[in-house]
């Protein structure tokens, strides 16, 4: 009776074994299958819009999506959302309702990080943010990690240039759009905070616009606080940005306070 208990639990033992065995190999493969995907491409400016979906889920599986990159200060930003796939396995953020997280309902860019009470800002727009994009299985919480892709999101166009500019007093960088020109011009004078922010000038000359980023307080030799100004000193700016062979200050492309000569200054 031993013998045949012995050999009765052995076989028991062999046939979950192989049960298991199976059942992560199923795991293993149906995580083989399902793939992230950002369109138009993986590599794009940081305003490009993007689509985000999913491919190879079983139909109506709940699944928890994750957003995360690191600012230049090693400040984590992250999101989620839960979500659950079509009857054919798939999901489009375009079109796909987010049941809880960070936000609900269909938010095509909902999934971009954040985090409560700090503003991601770029200081170097020679480099890009990483986003990381990650599908888990399950929502509370979420278990496995299913795939994942990487988009990299840059601050500037290819052929942009970045030339900076010591002109008197004036302490700008400007950003010439790829191309022979003249460009429509802007000149982006950042709001409080002092130094010399470039990341939305950036964008703008790799979005056709000839744009300098004016710093007029906390850089270099300027003001160190944000108290006294002279005027002069903007129009300096606007006297250089007027000059400029690549610069067309006949345009209409800004809608701000005109100063002088049709040219007008943005301050967005």
């Amino acid at each position: 009776m031993l013998c045949v208990f012995g050999r009765a639990s052995a076989a028991s033992a062999l046939s979950s074994s192989r049960a298991v065995g199976v059942r992560a190999a199923l795991s293993r493969a149906a995580m083989s299958t399902v793939s992230v995907r950002v369109a138009p491409s993986a590599k794009g400016l940081f305003d490009d819009p993007v689509r985000l979906s999913v491919r190879g889920l079983s139909p109506l599986q709940g699944v928890t999506l994750r957003a995360s990159l690191t600012d230049e200060a090693g400040v984590p930003f992250r999101s989620s959302a839960q979500y659950r796939a079509d009857s054919g396995g798939g999901l489009d953020l375009t079109s796909s309702r987010a049941l809880g997280g960070n936000y609900t309902g269909v938010e095509p860019m909902g999934l971009l990080p954040k985090t409560p009470h700090r503003r991601l800002v770029k200081r170097d727009v020679l480099t890009p943010f990483c986003v990381d994009f990650e599908v888990y299985e399950g929502h509370d919480p979420p278990a496995q990690r299913l795939a994942g892709v990487t988009n990299q999101r840059s601050f500037l166009g290819e052929g942009v240039q970045r030339v900076p500019v010591r002109e008197g007093k004036v302490r700008t960088t400007l950003f010439v759009p790829p191309g022979p020109g003249p460009f429509p011009g802007i000149i982006d004078i950042y709001g409080t905070g002092g130094g010399l922010p470039e990341y939305r000038a950036s964008l703008l000359g790799s979005r056709g616009f000839a744009t300098f980023a004016l710093a007029y307080y906390g850089y270099e030799d300027l003001p160190k606080q944000m108290k006294e100004f002279h005027l002069e000193y903007f129009e300096d700016a606007v006297n250089y940005m007027l000059r400029h062979p690549q610069v067309d200050f006949t345009s209409k492309c800004t809608d701000t306070a005109r100063l002088k000569h049709g040219f007008s200054w943005a301050n967005p």
